[in-house]
């Protein structure tokens, strides 16, 4: 049986490798191409060099959603892993009911961006109504509906991480730590986190990637409002792309720039978290 994997083992591999090409390589590729052209449809493409990217460094627009989008991947960041982290360190205690409210905190992930945008719309506005004011008023409520939005939407989710990370710290290291006299703080910096930094290195990879990329809750909750103040890069450039006719150009170098920028930093934060773990 072995010896027949090895032989036929291309009947496998190629089909999925030409999905790779069709699906991703062959479109990507296409669209690297169309970034350094102005175009309205693929056919009558001008190439134009790298006058789209200087273009992009010109837009206060694009430049606002850049810094707005870090500054919530950052804040989210932070809110998400340490709620996560305490959820998931109290359920992996001996306590009644622990099954259930993993359940509870896990069951938002399985609900669409979408769908969650237009159900937390609904609630801040109601709530916010009775202040004479909406979250399509003010850019600061914008923005701290989004960071409850997917806060909501993505603590249980990493919460299972975490529970898994914390279920293979072995128990002779806590009782270890218990006999040296190590405090419950003590515990957790030298020996729960150094054990859980892979999972923490899966966490904020997720949570960072997650957050710069964030569309369907942006576009749902504020579609950018009020004035494109609360606008990510995602949704600004979307909006380039079929909102201002003759930008089509643009909006594909913007896209590259934002692949090369998630990719980049994700990429940082994994050698990051990585050399965390050889360290420990």
């Amino acid at each position: 049986m072995e010896k027949a994997l090895k032989r036929y083992w291309p009947v496998f591999v190629l089909p999925t490798f030409l999905a790779f090409i069709i699906g991703f390589i062959v479109p990507f590729s296409e669209g690297i191409y169309l970034s350094f052209n102005e175009f309205t449809a693929i056919y009558n493409a001008t190439f134009v060099g790298i006058k789209n990217y200087i273009r992009i460094f010109a837009e206060p627009d694009f430049l606002y959603s850049l810094g707005f989008t870090a500054l919530f991947a950052l804040v989210s960041l932070v809110v998400i892993n340490v709620i996560a982290f305490s959820l998931a360190t109290a359920l992996t205690k001996s306590l009644r009911g622990t099954n259930i409210f993993r359940t509870i905190f896990f069951m938002p992930n399985l609900v669409g961006g979408i769908v969650l945008g237009y159900i937390w719309k609904l609630i801040f506005d109601g709530i916010l109504a009775q202040f004479d004011t909406a979250l399509n008023l003010d850019a600061n409520l914008g923005f701290w509906g989004l960071i409850i939005l997917v806060s909501w939407q993505q603590i249980g989710y990493m919460m299972i991480i975490y529970i898994a990370g914390l279920q293979s710290v072995p128990l002779d290291l806590h009782e270890a730590s218990d006999i040296d006299g190590a405090g419950t703080w003590q515990r957790l910096r030298k020996v729960t986190i150094p054990m859980c930094m892979p999972a923490i290195t899966i966490c904020t990879f997720l949570t960072v990637t997650n957050g710069f990329k964030l569309f369907d809750q942006n576009l749902a909750l504020t579609a950018g409002e009020p004035m494109r103040r609360t606008q990510m890069l995602a949704l600004n450039i979307y909006d380039t792309f079929y909102s201002r006719v003759g930008f089509e150009g643009i909006a594909q170098a913007k896209a590259v720039l934002f692949f090369l920028l998630v990719v980049g930093i994700g990429l940082l934060q994994l050698r990051y978290t990585r050399k965390k773990e050889v360290q420990q």
